[in-house]
């Protein structure tokens, strides 16, 4: 049978024909696919579309068409495509992951402001002398000695004052420790 009886036949919707041109063309067609995808799986998928979209345009096809030129081109065109919607998928992953980060981050500089207050707000009520002994420890780094030396008390009130202090003010975040260990 002539490629123009197979065609003149698959116009008239011969399953017959069909079949023929899919047994003779289905390998070389993804074959062509694979060249350009490096992927056999979606080549094997273009080219069972490529035979989809011959059966649903056969009654279109020009008398004296190619059909393994209608196939081969047809597969080249949908390889592309594919190949030119994962480079547009890749880049709106991109775009949508530089859109999240900034958001990352603010969610982030807004718990830590969040939690800046927090502590600057839970040090002020501190009792005078505990808060005293604190900032003179973690703000200028003062060791217990020295901190007694200059309030002229013992180095074991420093260490109460400090045992207080931490106490309290673990007490008081610990709403903000809580939701650390969460997330």
């Amino acid at each position: 049978m002539t490629e123009s009886d197979l065609l003149t036949r698959l116009r008239q919707g011969d399953h017959a024909a069909f079949d023929a041109l899919f047994r003779q063309w289905y390998e070389p067609v993804v074959r062509s696919a694979n060249r350009i995808l490096h992927d056999p799986g979606v080549a094997e998928e273009l080219a069972q579309d490529v035979f989809l979209e011959l059966w649903r345009r056969r009654e279109q096809l020009p008398d004296g068409s190619s059909v393994p030129g209608y196939l081969m081109q047809a597969a080249r065109n949908r390889a592309l495509n594919h190949l030119r919607h994962l480079q547009v998928q890749k880049k709106s992953q991109l775009f949508v992951e530089a859109l999240n980060e900034p958001a990352e981050q603010a969610d982030a500089d807004a718990h830590a402001n969040e939690l800046e207050g927090a502590i600057r707000d839970a040090i002020a009520e501190l009792p005078p002398r505990t808060r005293e002994v604190f900032l003179m420890s973690r703000e200028r780094n003062l060791r217990y000695s020295e901190i007694a030396e200059q309030l002229g008390v013992t180095v074991k009130a420093v260490e109460a004052n400090m045992s207080r202090a931490l106490r309290q003010l673990r007490e008081k975040l610990s709403p903000f420790l809580r939701r650390h260990d969460d997330g």
